[in-house]
């Protein structure tokens, strides 16, 4: 057993959490405290009551990291899933640390840096904010077999670019909006999670590959690599709670 304040203290020194901005109601940091000791620390990309039970049958003062917080929308009343939520954690003394955008940005368990480097990308560089862009050597189909091999599920491909990308920019979870910003910025393929349609289409007008590889998909290396470093460095067990969204 180790002291919770001990993680979480590690944990947000190591993640900057106090030097990213990020959304509001993204409250970085530890979110629902327990008893104070941690005997595990579980992963898992969001906080939604099924991966709250997965977490909760996982035995009694577990530590879960996740990407994807509780709390989005202000104040909420404690009835229905919210009271259930509350109950599940308090019966399993369990914790929650969220790390949002500063996950994201980490240059070695973040999201961007460690998806670039699963598809074999070269050269990485800050990108959008907290992306990468790096260079890739193979064929468009080459960065797609990655991309579905990194993620586990075939991605959704807009091949409106060219068949041998090189400069390719990579920005995990919802950036599909920013596919405008990327063709600015000189990528000729850009990999995201999800995007809205018109970024389809826009793509489209602009030349510019765009790998559709999943919201969820593109966000679980984070929380992994956080949850295996905060286990090496206070000598505990990890396990990752997989609850797959296929968006």
């Amino acid at each position: 057993m180790v002291q919770l304040d001990r993680v979480v203290e590690h944990a947000s020194r190591y993640l900057r959490v106090a030097e990213i901005e990020d959304y509001p109601g993204a409250h970085n940091g530890l979110q629902v405290g327990n008893g104070g000791s941690v005997s595990r620390v579980l992963a898992a990309v969001d906080s939604g009551l099924p991966t709250l039970r997965q977490a909760a049958a996982c035995g009694t003062g577990s530590l879960l990291v996740v990407h994807h917080g509780l709390f989005w929308s202000g104040v909420e009343m404690v009835t229905g899933v919210w009271q259930e939520k509350l109950e599940v954690m308090r019966r399993a003394d369990l914790a929650v640390y969220s790390v949002h955008l500063p996950l994201d940005a980490h240059e070695v368990v973040g999201n961007n840096v460690l998806l670039a480097r699963a598809l074999g990308l070269r050269g990485l560089k800050p990108f959008l904010g907290f992306g990468r862009v790096g260079t890739f050597s193979g064929s468009r189909a080459d960065l797609v077999r990655a991309a579905k091999a990194a993620t586990n599920r075939a991605p959704l491909v807009c091949a409106a670019g060219p068949a041998k990308p090189r400069r390719v920019g990579v920005a995990t979870g919802g950036s599909g909006d920013k596919v405008e910003e990327a063709a600015a910025a000189g990528v000729d393929t850009f990999v995201v999670g999800e995007g809205p349609q018109w970024s389809w289409v826009r793509a489209e007008e602009l030349g510019i590959n765009v790998i559709y590889a999943g919201h969820y998909a593109t966000e679980t290396f984070g929380v992994k690599a956080l949850a295996a470093h905060l286990a090496k460095k206070f000598r505990l067990p990890w396990e990752f709670i997989d609850h797959p969204i296929p968006l």
